[in-house]
């Protein structure tokens, strides 16, 4: 039970607007990845989808109908599987669960880039309601905080007061970050490896991509589009790699918001280790276990008061701090 003066207090509109909005958003994104399944092998669908691949940007793709179908199937499922658990968090998010708003958090990002095979509006209604639990009130209400009262033109402003001093940085956190640091050194140092190999010597991977699919080039795809494609990927995983880095630091100088990035990156990160292993890259239950090990570290019970009691310091009353007259 989070310790705070009033046992019972009043639930702050915002959140529950957001876990409304959550659960009924959930729904109906359900619904509308039904409606898209069920009409995959239509007519209609074909018929669009073909359009689509007869002109740009379409075309400049190097797919065929099957792959789009295909891609179009994962997506949908993908969304379903994230709205379903979503739905689920949104009640538990109104029951003031700390740990809920954090993994409706994570999932709101896979659920809003794969939503977008729905449209996309209703599962960005739902990310920006995860979104909203972590602003204020909400925020206060979530960490047991009295709710701050919203300032009006003519309310004086508070006097400034002295920051309190820093506690001292959990291990977690110093934990955290370091692991956070060595993979991402590790993956950059890979993935640049892999992109020299490929500027040598792109035979070995276009041979291999023939022997695992000899069907590319009746799809279109040709050896320029692969390698191109091969590099764009290469690139977006450097970035993603330093970024977690840059993030590492922040969170190592005890920016909250920060921590909630990294911890949303960490888990997308893990999910994405976790498809690779089930298909066989086990050479990716390294990072899988490092990105659950960060996770948990900055969920922590003992962790999360450290980032909620850092304050900005402010300007020090009168007289303190001053010079001796």
């Amino acid at each position: 039970m989070v310790g705070v003066s009033d046992p019972t207090p009043t639930r702050p509109r915002q959140v529950t607007m957001a876990g409304w909005l959550i659960m009924v958003g959930s729904v109906f994104a359900l619904g509308l990845v039904i409606d898209r399944l069920s009409g995959l092998h239509t007519l209609e669908t074909q018929q669009k989808i073909n359009a689509f691949l007869a002109t740009s940007p379409g075309s400049e793709l190097g797919i065929g109908s099957d792959t789009v179908v295909s891609g179009i199937r994962t997506l949908a499922m993908v969304t379903a599987g994230c709205a379903t658990a979503a739905g689920i968090l949104g009640y538990q998010v109104l029951r003031r669960s700390r740990s809920a708003r954090a993994a409706v958090t994570v999932l709101a990002v896979p659920l809003f880039l794969a939503g977008t095979v729905t449209g996309g509006f209703i599962t960005s209604v739902v990310a920006a309601s995860a979104a909203i639990l972590w602003l204020q009130p909400a925020r206060a209400w979530f960490n047991g905080d009295p709710i701050p009262e919203r300032r009006t033109a003519l309310a004086p402003a508070a006097p400034a007061t002295v920051a309190p001093s820093d506690a001292q940085r959990p291990p977690t956190v110093l934990w955290a970050c370091v692991l956070t640091w060595v993979f991402s050194g590790l993956v950059v140092v890979g993935l640049l490896a892999t992109a020299v190999v490929l500027a040598v010597s792109p035979d070995l991977m276009l041979d291999e991509a023939h022997r695992q699919n000899p069907d590319l080039a009746d799809q279109g795809v040709s050896d320029t589009v692969l390698i191109g494609f091969t590099f764009l990927v290469l690139a977006g995983l450097v970035l993603w790699a330093l970024s977690a880095a840059v993030l590492a630091v922040l969170v190592f100088r005890r920016i909250d918001w920060a921590r909630i990035v990294l911890i949303v990156s960490a888990a997308t990160c893990a999910v994405f280790c976790l498809v690779g292993v089930a298909v066989g890259a086990f050479l990716l239950v390294l990072p899988l276990l490092a990105s659950v090990a960060c996770i948990g570290m900055l969920l922590r019970a003992d962790t999360r008061p450290w980032f909620a009691r850092a304050t900005p310091p402010g300007p020090p009353p009168p007289g303190v701090g001053g010079p001796l007259r």
